[in-house]
């Protein structure tokens, strides 16, 4: 069961319907099942709060992963920071809608066993990331 939730209420116009229908897909395609996926989106200062509180980080993130897969099925829960994705969009000449379901998707890509913490697998997340992107909007990529 995938689920959207809202830590803001101010973000609640948001792109959902396509990741509905497309992250199933994704999750299969990567050879997994859907057990429990929650989305929730905040702020840049709730999500540093958060960055800060659970991994002691003191910076600003896109997305935070909680990762509570087993080897049958993917469960996490996904925190989005609105403001991160909207900034990224602008920095990376992109739409907001290409840029957040990037960042869906990265999270999600996570929970299937994906890292980002050496060159190969941050070339390897990008490439999933293009691959996933290409297949809903029909463009190609070039981050």
């Amino acid at each position: 069961m995938i689920s959207f939730s809202f830590y803001s209420k101010e973000y609640k116009d948001l792109p959902l319907d396509n990741l509905l229908n497309v992250l199933p897909s994704l999750v299969h395609e990567e050879g997994g099942e859907v057990a429990a996926l929650s989305i929730i989106f905040c702020s840049d200062e709730e999500m540093l709060e958060l960055n800060q509180q659970h991994l002691k980080h003191d910076y600003y993130t896109d997305i935070i992963t909680f990762d509570y897969s087993n080897k049958d099925y993917i469960s996490g829960d996904l925190f989005v920071s609105i403001d991160r994705v909207l900034d990224n969009a602008v920095s990376w000449k992109t739409t907001f809608e290409e840029e957040f379901h990037r960042v869906v998707f990265h999270g999600v890509l996570h929970l299937m066993g994906y890292q980002d913490k050496e060159d190969h697998e941050i070339a390897l997340m990008r490439q999933k990331e293009n691959y996933y992107l290409t297949k809903l909007f029909h463009v190609k990529h070039g981050r």
